[in-house]
């Protein structure tokens, strides 16, 4: 059986609102009174609320200064303020900090009836007509599949993909049916990536046509250094493994305080760290890394993620090649919570220097942590769940608050991340030599054996973009869900690695990535 809706109602004069309160209840409503806003803050503390009402003048602490307290304890519980005032000034103030709604006093029985019965049926009602829009697009979105699309149309399409899947919240038939058709399109990717992007990469060096996409290796010449040499510092976030439906958690909470562009770039191939960011720092393909700079791509040939040492030396060298080496640059990689503490207390010292460069790695570690940690997976066991639990870290991470700090000062801020990860549902045997990579969405070696249904064969990997040595001539990159796993102990490691986030391959999720430039408010 379905609980009473529960309102909380503040109100210094809530004794005059006895025939209200007892009107609410007999429409099944339960109500909680209290007198003040310490008291209102103190009730929203211990438990949820379905409606806050909430008195904007009350003595003590008023109206907007409560209202400012519940949203920070539960963002999500609608307030409706009652007003003796009809000030349009305080009203922008308030619907500026999150009111759902306003009255005006003297409020009627009927009418607080009517405004509740409206915010606690907007979640459903809006759920019903975003599932109407989805099964109404669901055979066009098929249609569209079965069509060769341009890249700038795979950005497009994946981006309402994302979007049905953010606001399909209640209806879990509509939600099955975009997940089946999220693995049609992944499918439909794959061998669009196959097919384009070795032409790509031949043209990879040349001036931007409309026939192939933004890749790694130009973030920095594209979205960085037009900004370069103004009054404003730039200050350049690599977010490691953040995937576009993530931002998107991201982006409610920084939209107040930034107006934001959107732009869209391609992880290369494969969509793996020592590969996608280095490629960003050092505005080259790994292929040329590997020529340019044999040693520092070699000598961590046992441990690719140390391949990623260099990445300051990379950038300061992009930016020499590109006429800009008299740019003041600081680097950081931030991995712990004593890092970003300490960079979230200083971080208005980026602000001294023309660009400041700052890797964040807490999302990368939460992916991974999913895969190793039970806990985690039973916290987010899905996609839905996993956005969640990365809006939970970083409403209340140093991250957040370094922006917020950031947001009163005159300076631009640019978004990007390396590549994304995608749920892996589905395990395929790969077989190769001893020296063979350990990743389980990409592997390079020699000899490598794959079904070419569930990867790239990558038979020549320079046309590619990739490093061709003795230990290393052939490349597979997993398509759609899948991962490699071998035939021995293939079952211990299928019940190890079966649903876990994973990158390296060749999906939407790692593939098609969100460049951001934010720009203060204030």
């Amino acid at each position: 059986m379905t609980s009473a809706p529960h309102i909380l109602w503040a109100d210094d004069e809530i004794e005059l609102l006895r025939a209200h309160i007892l009107f609410l209840e007999s429409k099944g409503y339960q109500v909680t009174r209290v007198t003040n806003g310490a008291d209102a803050v103190a009730a929203v503390t211990k438990g949820p609320f379905d409606v806050v009402l909430l008195d904007e003048q009350m003595p003590g602490m008023g109206g907007l200064d409560t209202l400012t307290a519940i949203k920070h304890i539960r963002p999500r519980v609608p307030v409706v303020m009652v007003t003796k005032s009809e000030e349009e000034q305080l009203m922008e103030e308030a619907l500026g900090d999150q009111i759902s709604d306003y009255l005006t006093k003297p409020v009627n029985p009927s009418q607080i009836l009517l405004t509740c019965k409206r915010l606690l049926e907007r979640p459903r009602l809006r759920s019903e007509k975003v599932s109407e829009q989805y099964l109404r697009r669901f055979s066009q979105i098929s249609m569209a599949l079965s069509d060769p699309l341009s890249p700038q149309e795979w950005v497009d399409l994946y981006q309402e993909m994302v979007r049905f899947d953010v606001e399909l919240e209640g209806d879990d038939n509509a939600r099955q049916i975009l997940r089946d058709q999220y693995q049609e399109a992944n499918r439909a990717f794959g061998r669009f990536i196959g097919n384009h992007y070795p032409a790509w990469i031949r043209t990879a060096y040349q001036k931007l046509a409309d026939r192939r996409p933004s890749l790694s290796h130009e973030v920095v010449n594209r979205w960085v250094m037009p900004h370069l040499g103004g009054h404003r510092p730039v200050l350049f976030f690599v977010i490691d493994c953040m995937r576009y439906d993530q931002w998107l958690e991201f982006e409610k909470l920084l939209y107040p305080l930034f107006t934001i562009e959107k732009d869209f770039h391609y992880s290369i191939l494969p969509t793996a760290t020592p590969y996608s960011r280095n490629a960003i720092f050092s505005g080259m393909l790994p292929r040329d890394i590997a020529r340019r700079h044999p040693r520092r791509w070699n000598s961590s040939e046992g441990d690719e993620h140390s391949r990623n040492r260099h990445e300051e030396a990379f950038l300061a060298e992009q930016l020499r090649r590109k006429r800009l080496g008299d740019v003041r640059m600081r680097y950081q990689k931030l991995i712990g919570k004593a890092d970003g503490r300490a960079f979230a207390s200083g971080v208005t010292n980026c602000l001294q220097t023309d660009l400041s460069a700052i890797v964040v790695n807490f999302v990368d570690i939460l992916a991974h942590s999913r895969a190793d940690h039970d806990i985690i997976k039973e916290l987010a066991p899905d996609e839905r769940a996993y956005r969640a639990l990365t809006r939970t870290w970083f409403e209340h991470s140093w991250l957040y608050q370094a922006f917020q700090s950031l947001a009163r000062h005159d300076c631009l801020v640019v978004i990007t991340t390396d590549h994304g990860a995608i749920r892996s549902l589905r395990a395929t045997r790969v077989r190769g030599d001893r020296r063979t990579s350990t990743a389980l969405r990409y592997k390079c070696g020699r000899n490598l054996k794959a079904d070419d249904r569930h990867a790239l064969i990558v038979r020549d990997p320079r046309t590619w973009g990739l490093p061709s040595d003795r230990m290393t001539t052939e490349y597979i990159i997993a398509r759609e869900d899948y991962y490699f796993l071998y035939p021995t102990n293939f079952h211990h490691y299928l019940n190890l690695y079966n649903d876990s986030m994973q990158h390296g391959g060749a999906s939407m999720e790692e593939m098609i990535l969100p460049v951001l430039t934010l720009r203060p408010r204030q």
